[in-house]
């Protein structure tokens, strides 16, 4: 699994904390980027999510909100989701995506809610999930690598 894809909706909170959570621990080994589902293509990730971002160290001020598409998830070896419902919508569009699409809150069995247009409460709630939920994602990934 030498390349990662993280999915949200708009491609502007979660996913990108989600790949620059996950850049920040894996190193150059790995790829890691992240798309939305209604991307808002070209915008930057949210001013909270990258404000939250840097108190912990991440500068996620170059990303960019990019649509999925085929290529990409062509490209992607795991494709770590927000919500069950992006789960399910990328497997009934491209069910051949099967056994490779799971939520970033799989271990918990939990959906990563959404901070978009709430107040700055919600942003840390969502980095908190996230960034609790990080370390599993980089175990499994670099056991698969045998790097672990």
């Amino acid at each position: 699994m030498k390349h990662i894809l993280v999915v949200c909706t708009g491609n502007i909170c979660r996913s990108p904390t989600g790949e620059y959570c996950l850049k920040k621990e894996l190193g150059p080994d790995f790829e890691v980027m992240s798309a939305g589902l209604g991307a808002l293509v070209d915008h930057p990730a949210h001013e909270l999510s990258q404000k939250i971002a840097l108190e912990h160290g991440i500068d996620m001020s170059a990303h960019r909100a990019r649509q999925i598409n085929l290529d990409i998830l062509k490209w992607a070896d795991l494709i770590l989701v927000m919500e069950n419902g992006h789960k399910m919508d990328l497997l009934h569009r491209y069910p051949w995506l099967e056994g490779k699409v799971f939520r970033y809150g799989e271990p918990q069995r939990v959906d990563v809610p959404d901070p978009y247009r709430r107040p700055e409460n919600a942003f840390v709630l969502a980095w908190n999930f996230i960034s609790k939920l990080t370390p599993y994602w980089v175990e499994k990934i670099k056991q698969s690598e045998g790097q672990a």
